[in-house]
């Protein structure tokens, strides 16, 4: 499988030594999960826009330190790409500002969260069992960092986990959209040095919390595992 990776943020140079880009995070977690997937990558904030939906099997959107509400010009330009996916029933999975960047494509609505910054762990229910999820959990446990957060779904989208933290935490819109606000690409280590590198902006009550659920175990590799297997579901639908 080849999945484009819509790039939007790099990490920051004082953790790309020791933790890499974001393109070879989700290099290194999905090919524990499948060897055979490989990603092409299109570095969208520097304005590298596709144009052809059928360019890859399926689509990805990484997540960013910049807001989907920002009025960068990229954000917008990816934004229309994200129609276009939409429309010609192309697989597409956002993770985190992806996740977001989805809802607000499609008419839905990203606000900065009055619970503030989630970082570390974030634990989740998941509230309805699709046939994607294999092996099944009713837990979903994922590293997060985020202030802002869906808050009102797209036409179409259905919640299927979430916490009294972040409600929308993963949804599904159709047959062949799927946002997730967590980040299975992250490790726990780039977790603490992003909280480490960001306590200023975060708090230090916060950051204590978040360092303190890093004892947590991670569902990367789980979540992983049912995004490929929601878009083997997706790219097996009847053309409609």
């Amino acid at each position: 499988m080849l999945i484009g990776l819509l790039q939007c943020d790099d990490v920051a140079p004082e953790l790309i030594g020791r933790h890499g880009n974001y393109p070879t995070m989700f290099q290194r977690l999905f090919q524990r999960v499948d060897p055979d997937v490989r990603f092409r990558v299109w570095r969208c904030l520097d304005g590298e826009i596709p144009t052809d939906p059928d360019a890859v099997d399926a689509w990805m959107t990484t997540g960013s330190k910049f807001g989907v509400n920002d009025g960068h010009p990229w954000v917008d330009e990816l934004a229309a790409f994200i129609r276009l996916l939409w429309r010609h029933g192309k697989p597409l999975v956002g993770i985190c500002f992806g996740h977001q960047l989805i809802a607000r494509a499609l008419g839905g609505a990203v606000e900065k969260s009055a619970r503030g910054w989630g970082v570390g762990i974030s634990f989740n229910r998941v509230g309805e069992r699709a046939e994607w999820m294999r092996p099944w959990q009713e837990a979903l446990d994922l590293v997060v960092s985020h202030q802002d957060q869906v808050v009102t779904l797209p036409e179409g989208a259905r919640v299927l986990a979430g916490s009294p933290f972040c409600p929308a935490y993963l949804m599904q819109i159709g047959d062949h959209f799927l946002g997730v606000q967590g980040h299975p690409e992250f490790a726990r280590p780039y977790s603490a040095d992003l909280m480490a590198l960001r306590r200023a902006a975060i708090g230090e009550e916060r950051v204590r919390e978040g360092l303190a659920s890093l004892a947590a175990a991670a569902d990367d590799e789980l979540m992983a595992r049912w995004i490929l297997n929601f878009i083997h579901h997706a790219r097996s639908r009847p053309p409609e």
